[in-house]
């Protein structure tokens, strides 16, 4: 699964989506052990990851009748460089117009 960037941020208008991937940055998890955490549904957790999922942000393996939930490192870092971009030009800009001031 490969990260989506014109989706990424949308995607993390939501405080569920972002509770998700604040649990799963501590480490792997269930749908079980997330619908512990979050106070939504089962079904609502289940959807929630199926949307991190299609973005690229999270990814899933199989274990027995389970699936284990992580992270996806390289949407991850996908929305982090985006972010660092965004802050680059934002100082960048941010120095001109204090330049010109003088």
């Amino acid at each position: 699964m490969t990260y989506e960037e014109a989706e990424g941020w949308t995607t993390l208008a939501d405080p569920n989506r972002r509770s998700i991937l604040m649990e799963l940055a501590e480490g792997e998890r269930t749908v079980s052990e997330l619908t512990e955490l979050l106070p939504v549904s089962q079904p609502a957790v289940s959807q929630h990851l199926k949307i991190l999922k299609h973005v690229g942000l999270v990814s899933d393996r199989a274990e027995g009748t389970k699936r284990i939930y992580r992270l996806n490192e390289a949407g991850v870092e996908a929305l982090r460089d985006q972010l660092d971009t965004f802050w680059k030009r934002t100082m960048s800009g941010f120095e001109q117009v204090m330049g010109e001031d003088r």
